[in-house]
């Protein structure tokens, strides 16, 4: 089934660290939450569906930050979604935990997780948009 070239990104975070998870693919790629919004469904029910089927996160409330970023689809990607879509629509939401969490992977899309310091977690990140989000959401609280 082809993807709907529309995802959330899901930034969760502490006062003082990021969480981030890895992927499961063939290259080292760490990310937040992130995933692609289903037929009907609206952004911020995409961010809550997948918080809790790629960590077991539940009964939190998510700022959505009204923000969305355009980015051209990688290569790799690219035969997800339809012929001819070249771009992602992606839509910002931040999951503030007061601490760590246990998390519970989605062992079919990551291998491991990890909570970074934020010059850690902005070191290893993987995705520039998801980059862009912690630096501007978390570390600066435009929300």
């Amino acid at each position: 089934m082809l993807r709907r070239p529309e995802s959330v990104l899901v930034v969760i975070y502490t006062p003082t660290e990021v969480l981030l998870l890895k992927r499961n693919a063939d290259f080292e790629f760490w990310q937040s939450v992130t995933g692609s919004l289903e037929a009907g469904e609206v952004p911020t029910d995409a961010a809550y569906r997948e918080l809790l089927e790629e960590t077991g996160i539940s009964g939190i409330e998510l700022h959505d930050c009204d923000h969305h970023v355009n980015f051209d689809i990688a290569p790799q990607w690219q035969s997800r979604f339809a012929p001819g879509v070249t771009r992602n629509k992606e839509y910002v939401f931040l999951c503030p935990l007061p601490a760590r969490t246990e998390v519970q992977l989605c062992a079919e899309e990551h291998t491991e997780y990890v909570w970074l310091s934020y010059s850690d977690a902005l070191a290893r990140v993987t995705s520039t948009t998801n980059r862009a989000a912690i630096e501007q959401f978390v570390l600066n609280g435009q929300f």
